[in-house]
């Protein structure tokens, strides 16, 4: 109980995993939230100072229970990265529009329920930090992305706002753009939904130059929560040097 609490959604083989060890190796407890059972289980497992916790982060009531688990098993989160993504792909005349509900929920409504029940602790505490790792889509879409972006536009705006009204009670509050794709073992060489605007570059999509390793995004996640309160980021942008931007 004596060692700070880390809270991470999304918590899948990629930028999730690599997350939870950076947060593991500096004495944290991380909490890590998915649906896949086994993977979250094999990392418990392998990494010391974690608790696994199966939660659908759109399912509401599932996750404010997950939450108040977590308080009771592990204490008050003093970290919060919600990485969790839901995104639908397709034109909008022939994808379900039910799909923008539901990726709302999970990109921008439980962000709102994940603030609403961490951030008082951290109010009375003068001090935590809530980290979104967001993409391109927060800032324009384009036609094949037209029930996914207005979700993550959303997103962003809902953390500038709980950055604005935080930020003077000690509590730090971060948006990272990841203007790539992820270097994942099922994204080599195809898109990784959610993190591009256009296909990958036929050229470089084989060049591991071209991809965001998520050993670099979780780096830069761990320096975004530690920054010094006089030097804050909100918008934070991250991309390869292959990148086309």
């Amino acid at each position: 109980m004596n060692q700070p609490v880390c809270l991470i959604t999304g918590v899948g083989d990629g930028t999730g995993a690599e997350i939870a060890r950076r947060f593991s190796q500096s004495n944290y407890q991380v909490a890590m939230l998915a649906r896949n059972r086994d993977r979250l289980k094999k990392l418990e497992r392998e990494l010391p100072n974690t608790k696994a916790y199966v939660c659908d982060v759109g399912d509401l009531q599932t996750l404010l229970a997950t939450i108040e688990t977590i308080r009771s098993q592990m204490g008050n989160p003093s970290v919060l990265i919600h990485n969790a993504v839901r995104a639908t792909f397709g034109n909008f005349l022939e994808t379900d529009p039910e799909d923008l509900e539901r990726n709302f929920r999970v990109n921008t409504t439980s962000l709102l329920y994940l603030a609403r029940e961490l951030a008082p602790a951290m109010i009375t505490a003068g001090q935590g930090t809530i980290v979104v790792t967001g993409n391109t889509a927060a800032w324009r879409g384009i036609p094949s992305y037209a029930l996914f972006a207005p979700t993550k536009a959303a997103q962003r705006i809902l953390a500038q706002s709980l950055a604005r009204d935080l930020g003077g009670k000690g509590i730090h509050v971060a948006y990272i753009t990841i203007d790539a794709a992820i270097s994942t073992p099922w994204s080599m060489g195809k898109p990784v939904q959610g993190l591009r605007t256009e296909p990958l570059d036929k050229n470089l999509n084989q060049s591991q130059d071209f991809f965001c390793q998520p050993v670099d995004i979780a780096e830069e996640v761990f320096h975004v929560v530690h920054q010094a309160r006089s030097a804050w980021s909100f918008d934070v942008e991250i991309r390869p040097f292959g990148e086309k931007w």
